[in-house]
């Protein structure tokens, strides 16, 4: 006997699960980048062009990191001002109790 055939229930969950994957991703790569930010100032040796390069490492993943948090802010205030669920991807909202098929859980 086969599987059903997936649903909104099933598309909903792979979507969540990429998002969660994508932004813990972003805060790897930003802990990678700090640690070698580390690692340049460490074997600079008092260059100056290599301590440059190891400063403009470090800002450019703190705005990363800046960027990700002011994202989240943003969601989280758009959810608090009109009251929809936007950190939640629910797509049966957007069907609004049609009987279209794609809408089906």
């Amino acid at each position: 006997m086969e599987p059903p055939p997936a649903g909104l229930n099933d598309f909903e969950a792979l979507v969540g699960n990429v998002i969660s994957v994508i932004v813990g991703l972003g805060f790897v790569a930003t802990l990678i980048f700090v640690i070698m930010t580390g690692l340049k100032y460490l074997t600079s040796g008092g260059e100056p062009k290599a301590l440059q390069s190891a400063h403009m490492t470090l800002t450019w993943a703190l705005l990363g990191l800046l960027f990700m948090a002011l994202a989240w802010i943003i969601l989280q205030l758009i959810e608090s001002f009109t009251g929809i669920k936007v950190t939640v991807f629910d797509i049966k909202t957007l069907c609004g109790g049609t009987s279209l098929p794609f809408c089906q859980p």
